[in-house]
């Protein structure tokens, strides 16, 4: 709780000013993550995976709405993480397409 006192006066009269804070939140820490996109066969969904940051995974049946749906889970995601925890997530290096031939 922060609690911030203003005084204003004159010859006349005095002004005071109490502002009690109970919950604010003055800086918030801003993350970029990348997500895998693929869509499924069955059923024609797009289906959107974080693959650094644990549970981060949803689906959606178009790609706005994935996009939507990735923030919501990605904000979920980093609300359980303790502050040791969001500092120990690995760090996301790429993709990278391998071709075999059998």
């Amino acid at each position: 709780m922060m609690i911030i006192l203003l005084v204003s006066y004159s010859e006349t009269k005095i002004v005071i000013i109490i502002f009690i804070i109970t919950s604010c939140q003055f800086m918030k820490t801003s993350y970029q993550f990348t997500a895998q996109i693929e869509k499924d066969k069955e059923t024609g969904l797009y289906v959107g995976i974080v693959p650094n940051l644990p549970g981060a995974h949803t689906q959606a049946a178009t790609l706005d709405e994935l996009q939507t749906n990735l923030k919501e889970v990605v904000e979920l995601c980093l609300e359980e993480l303790s502050p040791e925890e969001l500092g120990n997530l690995s760090e996301f290096i790429g993709f990278q397409q391998i071709s075999v031939s059998v």
